[in-house]
Protein backbone atom coordinates (compact mmCIF):
# COMPACT_ATOMS: atom_id res chain seq x y z
CA UNK A 1 0.00 0.00 0.00
CA UNK A 2 1.55 3.03 -1.01
CA UNK A 3 1.67 6.24 1.09
CA UNK A 4 1.45 9.58 0.32
CA UNK A 5 3.66 12.14 0.97
CA UNK A 6 1.66 15.12 3.05
CA UNK A 7 4.58 17.41 2.09
CA UNK A 8 4.28 16.17 -1.99
CA UNK A 9 0.32 16.25 -1.53
CA UNK A 10 0.21 19.72 -0.35
CA UNK A 11 2.91 21.38 -2.56
CA UNK A 12 4.67 22.79 0.46
CA UNK A 13 8.03 21.11 -0.77
CA UNK A 14 8.03 23.01 -3.98
CA UNK A 15 7.46 26.66 -1.76
CA UNK A 16 10.02 25.55 0.61
CA UNK A 17 12.94 24.82 -1.96
CA UNK A 18 11.62 27.24 -4.58
CA UNK A 19 14.99 28.06 -6.45
CA UNK A 20 16.44 31.81 -5.72
CA UNK A 21 18.86 32.91 -8.51
CA UNK A 22 22.55 34.11 -7.91
CA UNK A 23 25.14 34.57 -10.76
CA UNK A 24 28.08 33.44 -8.19
CA UNK A 25 28.11 37.23 -6.79
CA UNK A 26 26.40 35.58 -3.44
CA UNK A 27 22.67 37.56 -1.86
CA UNK A 28 24.44 38.29 1.71
CA UNK A 29 24.43 41.64 1.98
CA UNK A 30 26.71 42.77 4.67
CA UNK A 31 27.79 46.03 3.58
CA UNK A 32 27.28 48.46 0.55
CA UNK A 33 29.58 47.39 -2.68
CA UNK A 34 31.67 49.90 -4.13
CA UNK A 35 30.74 48.15 -7.78
CA UNK A 36 30.46 44.31 -8.37
CA UNK A 37 32.74 44.60 -11.19
CA UNK A 38 35.76 47.02 -11.49
CA UNK A 39 35.74 49.63 -14.97
CA UNK A 40 38.33 47.49 -16.54
CA UNK A 41 36.09 44.18 -16.28
CA UNK A 42 37.99 42.59 -13.34
CA UNK A 43 35.49 41.28 -11.10
CA UNK A 44 35.88 43.41 -7.69
CA UNK A 45 37.22 40.19 -5.34
CA UNK A 46 40.22 40.68 -3.26
CA UNK A 47 41.55 37.74 -2.35
CA UNK A 48 43.04 36.96 1.55
CA UNK A 49 44.32 33.85 3.16
CA UNK A 50 46.41 32.71 -0.56
CA UNK A 51 49.13 30.78 0.48
CA UNK A 52 52.47 29.57 -1.75
CA UNK A 53 51.27 26.26 -3.36
CA UNK A 54 47.94 28.62 -4.36
CA UNK A 55 50.49 30.45 -6.40
CA UNK A 56 50.94 29.89 -10.12
CA UNK A 57 53.52 31.90 -11.73
CA UNK A 58 52.45 31.23 -15.57
CA UNK A 59 48.77 32.74 -14.43
CA UNK A 60 50.74 35.46 -13.12
CA UNK A 61 52.98 36.18 -15.95
CA UNK A 62 50.44 35.79 -18.58
CA UNK A 63 48.58 38.50 -17.27
CA UNK A 64 50.52 41.14 -15.74
CA UNK A 65 51.31 43.93 -18.17
CA UNK A 66 53.59 43.98 -21.31
CA UNK A 67 56.20 46.35 -19.02
CA UNK A 68 55.84 44.27 -15.93
CA UNK A 69 56.61 40.98 -17.68
CA UNK A 70 59.79 42.46 -20.14
CA UNK A 71 60.78 43.92 -16.68
CA UNK A 72 60.07 40.66 -15.20
CA UNK A 73 62.19 38.41 -18.28
CA UNK A 74 64.86 41.02 -17.68
CA UNK A 75 65.36 40.89 -13.75
CA UNK A 76 65.66 37.39 -14.11
CA UNK A 77 68.08 37.13 -16.84
CA UNK A 78 70.63 39.79 -15.12
CA UNK A 79 69.85 37.94 -11.47
CA UNK A 80 70.83 34.27 -13.43
CA UNK A 81 74.15 35.57 -14.75
CA UNK A 82 74.87 37.53 -11.30
CA UNK A 83 74.59 33.95 -9.14
CA UNK A 84 76.60 32.12 -11.85
CA UNK A 85 79.24 34.71 -12.36
CA UNK A 86 79.29 34.52 -8.08
CA UNK A 87 80.08 31.36 -8.67
CA UNK A 88 83.01 31.68 -10.67
CA UNK A 89 84.12 34.31 -9.05
CA UNK A 90 83.94 32.19 -5.91
CA UNK A 91 86.54 29.13 -7.60
CA UNK A 92 89.39 31.78 -7.64
CA UNK A 93 91.14 33.27 -9.94
CA UNK A 94 93.37 31.17 -13.24
CA UNK A 95 89.67 28.91 -13.55
CA UNK A 96 88.85 30.77 -16.75
CA UNK A 97 91.05 31.76 -19.26
CA UNK A 98 90.92 35.01 -20.03
CA UNK A 99 88.71 36.46 -17.01
CA UNK A 100 91.51 37.81 -15.14
CA UNK A 101 92.03 41.04 -14.28
CA UNK A 102 93.77 43.79 -12.00
CA UNK A 103 91.04 44.26 -9.35
CA UNK A 104 88.10 42.19 -8.12
CA UNK A 105 85.43 43.98 -9.50
CA UNK A 106 86.83 43.57 -13.41
CA UNK A 107 86.96 40.06 -12.57
CA UNK A 108 83.69 39.67 -11.31
CA UNK A 109 82.63 41.47 -14.49
CA UNK A 110 84.48 39.28 -16.79
CA UNK A 111 82.91 36.09 -14.84
CA UNK A 112 79.30 37.83 -14.98
CA UNK A 113 79.78 38.82 -19.09
CA UNK A 114 81.19 35.06 -19.40
CA UNK A 115 78.10 33.51 -17.89
CA UNK A 116 75.53 35.87 -20.20
CA UNK A 117 77.92 34.39 -23.37
CA UNK A 118 77.55 30.69 -21.91
CA UNK A 119 73.66 30.82 -20.71
CA UNK A 120 72.60 32.40 -23.92
CA UNK A 121 74.94 29.84 -25.78
CA UNK A 122 76.66 32.40 -27.66
CA UNK A 123 80.26 31.37 -26.25
CA UNK A 124 82.68 34.18 -27.98
CA UNK A 125 85.80 31.86 -27.00
CA UNK A 126 87.90 35.07 -25.67
CA UNK A 127 86.60 33.68 -22.35
CA UNK A 128 86.69 29.58 -21.65
CA UNK A 129 87.05 27.49 -18.48
CA UNK A 130 90.18 25.87 -17.93
CA UNK A 131 89.30 23.55 -14.77
CA UNK A 132 87.10 21.05 -13.82
CA UNK A 133 85.20 22.84 -11.27
CA UNK A 134 84.43 25.73 -13.98
CA UNK A 135 83.58 23.31 -16.51
CA UNK A 136 80.91 21.50 -14.38
CA UNK A 137 79.39 24.86 -13.64
CA UNK A 138 79.34 25.99 -16.93
CA UNK A 139 78.13 22.73 -18.45
CA UNK A 140 74.96 22.93 -15.76
CA UNK A 141 74.58 26.66 -16.55
CA UNK A 142 73.78 25.71 -20.37
CA UNK A 143 71.11 23.51 -19.14
CA UNK A 144 69.37 26.08 -17.66
CA UNK A 145 69.66 28.47 -19.99
CA UNK A 146 68.15 26.02 -22.88
CA UNK A 147 65.46 25.39 -20.18
CA UNK A 148 65.13 29.41 -19.31
CA UNK A 149 65.12 30.33 -22.56
CA UNK A 150 62.66 27.62 -23.68
CA UNK A 151 60.28 28.72 -21.00
CA UNK A 152 60.37 32.47 -22.05
CA UNK A 153 59.39 31.57 -25.35
CA UNK A 154 56.77 29.81 -24.58
CA UNK A 155 55.69 32.50 -22.11
CA UNK A 156 55.96 34.85 -24.55
CA UNK A 157 54.31 32.58 -27.48
CA UNK A 158 51.06 32.25 -25.10
CA UNK A 159 50.97 35.83 -24.78
CA UNK A 160 51.11 36.75 -28.15
CA UNK A 161 48.70 33.90 -28.84
CA UNK A 162 45.78 35.30 -26.78
CA UNK A 163 42.56 36.80 -28.53
CA UNK A 164 43.37 40.25 -29.07
CA UNK A 165 39.39 41.39 -28.72
CA UNK A 166 38.80 44.46 -26.77
CA UNK A 167 35.56 44.91 -26.24
CA UNK A 168 34.62 48.76 -25.46
CA UNK A 169 31.42 50.05 -23.49
CA UNK A 170 30.01 53.49 -23.92
CA UNK A 171 30.50 55.47 -20.71
CA UNK A 172 27.23 55.77 -19.48
CA UNK A 173 24.12 53.64 -19.77
CA UNK A 174 20.88 55.23 -20.67
CA UNK A 175 17.27 55.31 -19.56
CA UNK A 176 15.88 56.51 -23.10
CA UNK A 177 12.56 56.58 -24.83
CA UNK A 178 12.10 53.36 -26.80
CA UNK A 179 8.48 53.13 -28.37
CA UNK A 180 5.86 53.89 -26.61
CA UNK A 181 7.69 53.40 -23.21
CA UNK A 182 11.80 53.67 -21.93
CA UNK A 183 14.28 51.38 -22.09
CA UNK A 184 17.71 50.97 -20.63
CA UNK A 185 20.99 51.36 -23.39
CA UNK A 186 24.36 50.89 -23.20
CA UNK A 187 26.46 50.31 -26.60
CA UNK A 188 29.75 48.37 -27.31
CA UNK A 189 32.15 47.94 -29.82
CA UNK A 190 34.75 45.85 -30.89
CA UNK A 191 37.35 48.34 -30.57
CA UNK A 192 40.42 46.37 -32.65
CA UNK A 193 40.11 45.72 -36.07
CA UNK A 194 39.57 41.57 -35.76
CA UNK A 195 36.31 40.11 -36.98
CA UNK A 196 34.19 39.21 -34.17
CA UNK A 197 30.57 37.04 -35.00
CA UNK A 198 27.82 35.64 -33.43
CA UNK A 199 28.37 38.20 -29.95
CA UNK A 200 26.01 37.33 -26.87
CA UNK A 201 25.02 39.83 -24.29
CA UNK A 202 23.28 38.92 -21.28
CA UNK A 203 22.53 41.92 -18.65
CA UNK A 204 21.99 41.45 -15.12
CA UNK A 205 20.40 43.90 -12.33
CA UNK A 206 21.78 43.35 -8.51
CA UNK A 207 19.58 45.69 -6.23
CA UNK A 208 19.67 45.40 -2.19
CA UNK A 209 15.66 44.50 -1.11
CA UNK A 210 14.86 44.27 2.36
CA UNK A 211 13.12 40.59 3.28
CA UNK A 212 12.03 39.96 6.41
CA UNK A 213 13.44 43.07 7.80
CA UNK A 214 16.81 42.69 6.18
CA UNK A 215 18.78 43.79 3.43
CA UNK A 216 19.56 41.05 0.96
CA UNK A 217 20.94 40.94 -2.48
CA UNK A 218 18.48 40.00 -5.53
CA UNK A 219 19.72 39.50 -9.27
CA UNK A 220 17.04 40.26 -12.25
CA UNK A 221 17.57 38.74 -15.45
CA UNK A 222 17.16 41.57 -18.03
CA UNK A 223 14.87 40.26 -21.26
CA UNK A 224 16.61 42.25 -24.18
CA UNK A 225 15.28 43.24 -27.20
CA UNK A 226 18.46 41.74 -29.57
CA UNK A 227 19.90 39.27 -27.54
CA UNK A 228 22.84 38.44 -29.98
CA UNK A 229 23.88 40.36 -33.59
CA UNK A 230 25.90 38.09 -35.93
CA UNK A 231 28.32 40.58 -36.90
CA UNK A 232 30.22 42.79 -34.34
CA UNK A 233 30.97 45.06 -36.88
CA UNK A 234 29.51 48.99 -36.25
CA UNK A 235 28.10 49.56 -32.44
CA UNK A 236 26.02 47.60 -30.70
CA UNK A 237 23.13 49.23 -28.74
CA UNK A 238 21.52 46.69 -26.09
CA UNK A 239 18.63 47.24 -25.42
CA UNK A 240 16.35 46.58 -21.98
CA UNK A 241 12.45 47.58 -22.77
CA UNK A 242 11.18 49.09 -19.90
CA UNK A 243 7.82 47.83 -19.40
CA UNK A 244 5.23 46.12 -16.90
CA UNK A 245 7.46 43.14 -16.73
CA UNK A 246 10.76 44.93 -16.32
CA UNK A 247 12.24 45.16 -12.92
CA UNK A 248 12.86 48.63 -13.67
CA UNK A 249 9.76 50.08 -14.44
CA UNK A 250 8.09 52.86 -12.60
CA UNK A 251 11.67 52.97 -10.94
CA UNK A 252 13.13 56.67 -10.43
CA UNK A 253 16.71 57.51 -10.01
CA UNK A 254 16.18 58.20 -6.26
CA UNK A 255 15.05 54.64 -5.40
CA UNK A 256 17.64 52.93 -7.64
CA UNK A 257 20.30 54.60 -5.46
CA UNK A 258 18.59 53.68 -2.41
CA UNK A 259 18.40 49.79 -4.18
CA UNK A 260 22.28 50.41 -4.96
CA UNK A 261 21.49 49.36 -7.97
CA UNK A 262 24.22 47.85 -10.68
CA UNK A 263 23.61 46.66 -14.48
CA UNK A 264 26.08 43.74 -14.75
CA UNK A 265 26.82 42.67 -18.27
CA UNK A 266 28.58 39.42 -19.61
CA UNK A 267 29.07 39.73 -23.52
CA UNK A 268 30.31 36.48 -25.04
CA UNK A 269 31.95 36.93 -29.14
CA UNK A 270 33.76 34.40 -31.52
CA UNK A 271 36.87 35.39 -32.27
CA UNK A 272 36.94 34.80 -36.24
CA UNK A 273 41.29 36.06 -36.49
CA UNK A 274 42.22 33.18 -33.52
CA UNK A 275 39.41 30.67 -33.57
CA UNK A 276 38.29 31.05 -29.85
CA UNK A 277 35.69 32.95 -28.05
CA UNK A 278 36.47 35.91 -26.22
CA UNK A 279 34.43 37.27 -22.85
CA UNK A 280 34.11 40.75 -21.90
CA UNK A 281 32.84 41.95 -18.35
CA UNK A 282 31.22 45.59 -17.07
CA UNK A 283 29.17 47.55 -15.29
CA UNK A 284 27.36 50.28 -14.92
CA UNK A 285 26.65 51.70 -11.30
CA UNK A 286 23.06 53.84 -11.11
CA UNK A 287 24.62 57.15 -10.59
CA UNK A 288 26.29 55.35 -13.95
CA UNK A 289 22.49 56.16 -15.59
CA UNK A 290 21.54 59.27 -17.99
CA UNK A 291 17.72 59.78 -18.11
CA UNK A 292 16.32 61.26 -21.07
CA UNK A 293 19.00 61.24 -23.64
CA UNK A 294 19.46 59.00 -26.74
CA UNK A 295 22.74 57.69 -28.23
CA UNK A 296 24.15 59.82 -31.60
CA UNK A 297 25.23 58.06 -33.94
CA UNK A 298 28.37 56.93 -34.43
CA UNK A 299 28.88 55.80 -38.08
CA UNK A 300 28.65 57.18 -41.30
CA UNK A 301 28.86 56.11 -44.95
CA UNK A 302 31.66 58.35 -46.65
CA UNK A 303 31.80 59.79 -50.60
CA UNK A 304 32.98 56.42 -51.62
CA UNK A 305 30.28 53.97 -50.03
CA UNK A 306 32.62 52.61 -47.47
CA UNK A 307 30.99 52.91 -43.74
CA UNK A 308 33.32 54.54 -41.21
CA UNK A 309 32.96 54.25 -37.65
CA UNK A 310 33.92 56.97 -35.21
CA UNK A 311 35.50 54.78 -32.09
CA UNK A 312 35.55 57.86 -30.05
CA UNK A 313 31.60 58.74 -30.70
CA UNK A 314 30.79 55.80 -28.76
CA UNK A 315 29.16 57.29 -25.75
CA UNK A 316 28.31 60.38 -27.61
CA UNK A 317 24.51 61.30 -26.27
CA UNK A 318 22.00 63.81 -28.18
CA UNK A 319 18.80 65.00 -26.35
CA UNK A 320 15.55 62.93 -27.59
Amino acid sequence: MSETNPLLASGNLISMHKPSFDPGLTQQFTAPYRRVINRDGSLNVQRRGVTWRDFHPYLHLINMSWPAFLLTLFLGYVAANTVFAFGYFALGPNQLEGADSVNSVSRFLNTFFFSSHTLTTVGYGNIFPKTTAANLIAAFESLVGVLGFAVATGLLFGRVSRPSARLGFSENALIAPYQDGASLQFRVVNRRSNSLVEAQAQVLLMTVERERGRPVRRYHQLPLERPSVLFLALTWTVVHPIDEHSPLHGKTATELAAMQAEIIILIKAYDDTFSQTVISRYSYRHDEFLWGLQFAPAFHVNPAGDMVLELHKLGATAST
